[in-house]
Order: structure tokens, then C-alpha cells, then sequence
């Protein structure tokens, strides 16, 4: 290890196959905590390469526990983290409103780093037990119309990892590969970036696959639909940018979007929003983001998505989602 990150800070670049057998490495233990943040450091102070995002991406693809649905059209609404924004689990709702659209959805998150509250976090704080069982994640998907895969369950591989993120509590590289490492492999895609430069990186990585993708990033920093400006999207047909206008709504400001200072906080906002109880602003952005990816799979306009999405949003459909995720889950606790 001391050797790589000599080159590393010396500006040297790691291959493609490198960057894989670093991975494979650090899943089987073989460097100590202390190399491993430093490697997250250095990376940290200097811009990651295609060829290595690809290859790290590769190895926890090969080594993660792949999940088998049986569905073709299942899609993930997941961003990288790490924008520093501080935003209520904006990605995380819409998947709820999404699966309520009758999309099934298999939501890759986990806890959060260098946030209050992560997917992971919020939806355990609601009741939501993980679970790597696939009986329970058929039947999740079946009747709730989403199954949550916990990551830590997924990817062993990170498990030397995860401590030091924590003790970091700073974006590193790993907030890249998130949204790339789904277990389930989703059809669909539609991934939340923290800059253009990754997201330019995404849309060559995801060319070279099978997957239809959307990848978005606010121009005021969001790795989502903010509202607090317009957007830029990449996807497997086009890009553009994505107003407020195409919702028929107004921007909103960062303070109508704040995700709480505790994860008790941040718990609470949620259960609100997915209980149609939300302010209009956070109904808005949940819906805009939720559009995307009804658009993306119903192929109808984004103002159609819309519609659709927020009338669910406020009868109960996304609440019902959630409750059927939880009491699930909470059965195949008790049983066990």
C-alpha cells in the first residue's frame, strides 16, 4: 500500500485493473484502517479517473451478493451523497411514490456519512428492518411495491470500509460508486450527482452497460431535483435541463428543504411528507424528483409524471407503500 499511494500523490493514475485489485485487497483485509483512510485522502485532494471509478465499481460489482427478483423493470432512485445541502431523504421518498405508481423499485441506500440522516438511517428510525433474505425482498417488492437493500448486507466487501467512512464523516470516493453498485441490477436508473464532472464519468461508465439512465445535478450543488434552480440531466437519449416550469411549479428556497439537525428530525419530515401532510415546496421537490423516473419508465411527459405523482403522494398511496415495507419486515423479524 505504501508503494500505490507514493504514485498516487506523486499524481500518478491507477488502471482499470489496478483499481480493481485494490478493492478486491482491501475487502479481504489485507491493509490496515490507517492506509485505508489515507488512500481516501488522497483521493479526496485530487480528481478520481474513469479507469479507476470503473474499476472499483467493477470489483464490489463482482463481489456484492447479487439479488435475483425475478422482475425486469425494477429501477433505483439513488444519489451519491456528499453536497453538503442538507436536504430532508428527498430520493428516498420518491421511491415510495414512485413504487406507488405501480413501478417496482428496488432502493440501494445506506447510513448516512457525511449527512444526519441516509436512507438507511431514516427508514429504520420508521421501522423498516433489513433484511438479505430473498423470499422477503419478493415478497417486499410484490405487495409494497419496493424492497430496500441495506448496502452493508449486500457488499461485505465494505466492511473494512464503513468504520473509517464513519470516523471521516467526509465524501469520499465510495459516495461515487452508490448508486453504481446496486445488488439487484436494476433496468432502470436514476442517479443524483454531486458535480458535472461525475456526472460526465456516469454517462460513459453507464453507455457501456444495459441500463437506462438518468443523471441529474442541481446547479446550486443537489445531487437531485432541488427547485432551488434548474437542472442538468444526462440520460441514454438526451441532455438538457430540467426547470421548475416543466412541473408547473415555483423554485423554492434551500431553507424549504432542510432535512432537520437530527436524525429524530429528519424521521419526523419524512413521516409528514409521506403522510400527505407536507409544505407544498417539499411536496414539489419529491414529486419533480419522482417524475423523472415515472417519466423515464411509463414514457409519458414530465408534467404528466407529475400529476400522477403528487396526486398519490397526497391520497395515501406512498404512505401505504411504506407501511406495507415495514409490517413485512417486522413479520420476518418476529418469525426468525
Amino acid at each position: 500500500m505504501r508503494a500505490l499511494i507514493n504514485r498516487l500523490t506523486h499524481y500518478e493514475q491507477l488502471s482499470k485493473e489496478e483499481a480493481y485489485q485494490l478493492l478486491v485487497a482491501i475487502s479481504r483485509g489485507e491493509f490496515n484502517p490507517s492506509s485505508i483512510a489515507v488512500l481516501m485522502a488522497v483521493f479526496m485532494m485530487r480528481h478520481i479517473s474513469i479507469d479507476e471509478l470503473e474499476g472499483f465499481r467493477n470489483a464490489l460489482q463482482s463481489l456484492c451478493k447479487k439479488v435475483d427478483l425475478d422482475i425486469d423493470n425494477t429501477i433505483d432512485l439513488c444519489g451519491t451523497g456528499g453536497d453538503g445541502k442538507d436536504t430532508f431523504n428527498i430520493s428516498t421518498l420518491a421511491s415510495f411514490v414512485v413504487a406507488s405508481c405501480g413501478i417496482p423499485v428496488t432502493k440501494h441506500g445506506n447510513y448516512g456519512v457525511s449527512s444526519v440522516s441516509g436512507s438507511s438511517n431514516v427508514l429504520e428510525q420508521l421501522g423498516v428492518k433489513f433484511t438479505d433474505e430473498i423470499d422477503v425482498l419478493k415478497q417486499s417488492i410484490h405487495e409494497a411495491g419496493i424492497c430496500f437493500l441495506h448496502a452493508p448486507l449486500f457488499h461485505p466487501a465494505m466492511k473494512n470500509v464503513a468504520p473509517i467512512r464513519k470516523d471521516l464523516g467526509l465524501k469520499t470516493f465510495f459516495n461515487m460508486l452508490g448508486p453504481m453498485i446496486n445488488p439487484a441490477f436494476p433496468k432502470y436508473q436514476m442517479a443524483g450527482v454531486f458535480d458535472l464532472e461525475l456526472m460526465r464519468m456516469y454517462g460513459y461508465l453507464f453507455q457501456k452497460g444495459d441500463v437506462d439512465y438518468t443523471i441529474l445535478h442541481s446547479f446550486s450543488g443537489h445531487d437531485e431535483i432541488s427547485l432551488t434552480s434548474d437542472c442538468k440531466f444526462l440520460s441514454s437519449e438526451k441532455e438538457g435541463i430540467i426547470t421548475p416550469m416543466d412541473f408547473d411549479v415555483n423554485y423554492v428556497s434551500d431553507a424549504e428543504i432542510f432535512g432537520g439537525k437530527t436524525l429524530e428530525e429528519a424521521a419526523k419530515i419524512f413521516d409528514q411528507i409521506i403522510s400527505g401532510k407536507g409544505t407544498e415546496a417539499q411536496n414539489h421537490v419529491v414529486c419533480a424528483n419522482a417524475a423523472v423516473a415515472i417519466s423515464m419508465v411509463k414514457k409519458i411527459s414530465l408534467k404528466e409524471a407529475f400529476d400522477l405523482a403528487l396526486e398519490n403522494l397526497l391520497v395515501g398511496k406512498a404512505k401505504n407503500s411504506l407501511n406495507k415495507l415495514v409490517v413485512i419486515s417486522q413479520k420476518i423479524e418476529m418469525q426468525a
